[in-house]
């Protein structure tokens, strides 16, 4: 087969090692890729984000993987942002992790940070300010919750990267120019016709799982919901909701694209063209399949452990929880997670002092996916976000409850799941 794969005069230097071993190893990769997915050239990006930060997932064969690439002289040329990690910074003693994590999970972040990473620590890059993409931005993400996100909210423009493959683009400024960089790959192939009401953050969860089990990594294009007549999806469903269907899409399924029509941008400007003639037709009268599932252990009722942010929770996220926590004490655990630099700005405005108050947790740096759960004594856990209710109990070994924020929140203050 011939290679259809052209470099620009700079990209073949690369390839070379003109720029050292550690830029040569970065471009070997994105070549790779190109090649295996018959892409004609490379693409400049704007921005990468990396996933595979938690030592808890890459063990020490990851950490000598990084340390290696750095000591190479590998340093990112684009704003690059991390994944969580297992663990808060500071906070690890006080949590009980052993140091034959936390040595080594610091470690990783330090050679993230060697080769020019910004240590963010959050699946919700697009939250920062300077680290939101523009609409048609070409990037190198990882984190699939973010790639659904930017691809279908901002109209920005990534594929799902691993996390080597998401450095290596960092590193030489370029990703392969295939999938859904191209127009055509873009359009939905399935029709969503949601007849029920979507309403909370956990409807848009238990929406997330039935679409995502039947498209797989299809493109959805979603008719039926409320939110037309907004300025933008995020004024039409919240950040909360969207961010939550696009990481439910993703672990349920593949998805790393969708569609709503009317609201989200690239349906709003083109309309019904955006929708393939052969696409299939998908009708959803409720959403009782998906609670019966996600709501996985209907006999649990004692809970260690509430968690809210996955991904992680928005500023408005962290009002709510405020709000509804005001004069209140907790029987059981309360994390709240989100990025540092959220965190600050909901310190700022008073919602963390109010958490606090309540016995509650504004955690930063990790979630509870990808943080030791057994080394803090949590069996079990609530949730109203669908990528948690997917993931916990396979990752971290937990019983889980699903509902909505209220019924998680309400757990929280009485220890016990009451739906």
């Amino acid at each position: 087969m011939a290679d259809l794969l052209r470099l620009t005069a700079e990209e073949e230097a690369m390839l070379a090692g003109a720029e050292g071993p550690g830029v040569r190893r970065a471009m070997e990769i994105v070549v790779a890729l190109a090649r295996i997915y018959g892409a004609t050239e490379l693409a400049p990006i704007t921005h990468a984000q990396i996933a595979g930060v938690s030592y808890k997932n890459i063990g020490d064969a990851g950490l000598a993987f990084l340390n290696d690439w750095a000591n190479e002289g590998a340093r990112v040329r684009v704003p690059t942002t991390l994944n969580p990690m297992g663990m808060e910074r500071g906070k690890w003693q006080a949590w009980g992790i052993r140091r034959d994590f936390a040595v080594p999970q610091l470690s990783v972040v330090d050679a993230f940070i060697k080769m020019g990473v910004t240590p963010t620590l959050s699946c919700t890059p697009y939250l920062f300010a300077g680290h939101r993409p523009r609409r048609g931005d070409v990037l190198a993400w990882a984190e699939s919750s973010a790639v659904a996100y930017a691809n279908s909210v901002i109209a920005a423009r990534s594929n799902r990267e691993g996390g080597p493959s998401a450095l290596a683009a960092a590193i030489v400024g370029r990703t392969a120019r295939y999938g859904y960089l191209l127009d055509e790959n873009r359009r939905a192939n399935w029709i969503v016709e949601v007849r029920c009401p979507v309403r909370s953050v956990a409807d848009f969860g238990a929406l997330s799982y039935i679409v995502g089990k039947a498209v797989g990594n299809g493109v959805p294009w979603f008719v039926g919901l409320e939110g037309l007549h907004a300025a933008s999806a995020e004024e039409a469903f919240g950040v909360g909701a969207l961010k939550t269907l696009g990481a439910g899409l993703a672990a349920y399924g593949a998805v790393a694209l969708y569609h709503i029509a009317g609201v989200t941008p690239e349906a709003r400007d083109l309309g019904e063209q955006l929708i393939r003639p052969d696409a299939k037709r998908l009708v959803i009268e409720s959403l009782d399949e998906a609670y019966r599932v996600m709501d996985a252990d209907p006999e649990l009722r004692r809970i260690d452990l509430v968690t809210i942010g996955c991904p992680h929770a928005s500023l408005e996220e962290i009002r709510e929880v405020a709000e509804y926590l005001r004069g209140k004490r907790l029987a059981t655990r309360l994390w709240v997670t989100t990025g540092q630099i959220t965190r600050e700005e909901a310190a700022g405005l008073g919602y963390v002092a109010e958490i606090e108050a309540a016995g509650g947790e504004v955690v930063a740096d990790t979630c509870a996916v990808v943080a030791p759960m057994h080394m803090l004594d949590v069996r079990s856990m609530a949730t109203n976000a669908g990528k948690m209710a997917c993931y916990a109990p396979m990752h971290s070994d937990v019983k889980m409850r699903f509902g909505d924020l209220a019924a998680c929140l309400e757990a929280a203050v009485t220890g016990e799941w009451r739906g």
